[in-house]
């Protein structure tokens, strides 16, 4: 019996073009300068020096980490300082209304009735735990937070490593096999099934599909047998 949901975001119930087409360019255009300034921040700091060990030039210059940050945008690396780094600058981006946190209509009508149901709501995404927040209360509906009992990021490891979803678990007072694992990743969901969770894709734009889970192209199409 499932009692509680585990939902990835990009291609699942946001469209993947609201991150690459508008997310992913702000962040590339205002990272630079945004570094630049705030470079001093411990925030930012933090994440800097990350970002030189992960290059391996603990010497590194600011411009250098930059560099390296610009080439894992473009190379749409999962890289944790990049998320966290992108989840400030999209801060600025909601505040100053330059864009709204996109949720596909079906997805939140099944986000309420999961909530309303009494069922426990988790996200696990690439993108940072600020960054998740930031999406949901900035968007098309409104502050939606308070839908999400959890949210988990790459700290937790990769979103195709069975480990990651093992380290989750760990973490909620559920069994893996109450769990409800949601994404349009093949990969993603083999990872999770092989952590003991249930699983289901999301098919909205074409992605690979596999037999080993159940399809749905929207939640409309779900039930509690899916």
């Amino acid at each position: 019996m499932i009692k509680a949901i585990l939902t990835d975001i990009e291609g699942t119930i946001t469209r993947i073009s609201f991150v690459k087409d508008i997310l992913f360019p702000y962040a590339a255009k205002h990272l630079p300068k945004f570094v630049e300034q705030h470079q001093h921040v411990p925030e930012v700091a933090a994440q800097l020096h990350e970002v030189k060990h992960l290059i391996a030039k603990p010497t590194a210059s600011t411009s250098e980490a930059i560099d390296a940050l610009l080439n894992w945008i473009k190379n749409d690396e999962k890289v944790t300082p990049l998320k966290q780094l992108q989840g400030l600058i999209w801060q600025a981006g909601y505040e100053n209304g330059d864009f709204t946190g996109h949720i596909y209509p079906d997805a939140f009508e099944f986000l309420n009735a999961q909530y309303t149901a009494k069922l426990n709501l988790y996200v696990y995404s690439s993108g940072s735990v600020k960054a998740q927040k930031l999406l949901f209360e900035y968007s098309d509906y409104g502050d939606i937070r308070p839908l999400f009992n959890a949210y988990f990021d790459t700290k937790v490891g990769g979103k195709k490593e069975a480990q990651s979803y093992l380290n989750i678990v760990e973490q909620l007072p559920y069994l893996a096999s109450e769990i409800l694992f949601l994404s349009d990743i093949v990969e993603e969901l083999d990872a999770a099934k092989s952590a003991g969770l249930a699983t289901l894709q999301l098919w909205r734009d074409g992605q690979t599909q596999s037999a080993a889970h159940p399809i749905i192209t929207d939640f409309n199409q779900y039930t509690s047998n899916n």
